[in-house]
């Protein structure tokens, strides 16, 4: 369980939603975690972790599959893209093909044995947009792996000390997004030495609105 209260977290969505000005698209909605003493330079400060939502956010995720064999005939069944071996040797050294991957896939999963040759030719324009290979045993089901990372996000400490991630979409309830956000802040949690010190603040915003902060004390 987080320290932050369930009921704080819904009131403050109910008000960032409530504040959304009208688009023509559909907002997320977003949970921005601000660290106290912590120092994303040190091995100690630096948060990388996926974390699985218990409800999946109203919006397509693009998961893409690097494999070969019967995993990627599998895949094509229900992966939004496949990249088998053969392709991905063929854009070796073609860096503005590697950018149209990384910017299209919101994941990208790799059958295990390809992880190096995947790292080497996606890996440079992957790293800097916040994504990164996950590897998949050769023997997993490959449509389980792609269904659960439709309802993955990152979380990850950059240059501050602070975390942000979509846990959900507009049109979503408020308390479905209050227990995405619940499971991304016990993970936090799990990875500071003393959570309701090191945890600042919390604010949930929409991608146009203003932040609204979650009463955490």
């Amino acid at each position: 369980m987080s320290f932050v209260p369930r009921e704080a977290l819904v009131r403050a969505i109910e008000e960032a939603i409530a504040a959304a000005p009208p688009r023509k698209f559909k907002q997320s909605v977003e949970l921005i975690v601000v660290l106290r003493d912590v120092d994303p330079r040190t091995p100690e400060g630096r948060i990388r972790e996926v974390v699985i939502l218990p409800h999946r956010p109203r919006k397509h995720v693009k998961v893409c599959v690097v494999a070969d064999g019967d995993m990627a005939v599998k895949a094509r069944e229900v992966a939004d893209r496949v990249i088998t071996k053969e392709e991905l040797q063929a854009i070796s050294g073609n860096k503005k093909e590697a950018k149209k991957i990384a910017e299209y896939c919101d994941w990208v999963l790799v059958k295990t044995d390809l992880m190096p040759l995947a790292g080497r030719i996606l890996g440079p324009a992957l790293g800097p947009r916040g994504k990164i290979p996950v590897p998949v045993p050769p023997t997993a089901n490959i449509a389980a792996f792609v269904e659960r990372y439709r309802s993955a996000v990152l979380i990850r400490t950059k240059d501050q000390p602070q975390l942000m991630c979509r846990v959900g979409t507009i049109d979503m309830s408020p308390e479905e997004i209050a227990e995405n956000a619940l499971a991304v802040l016990q993970a936090i949690e799990g990875k500071l030495k003393n959570p309701q010190y090191n945890i600042a603040r919390v604010l949930v915003k929409t991608t146009m609105g203003p932040p609204v902060e979650v009463k955490i004390r």
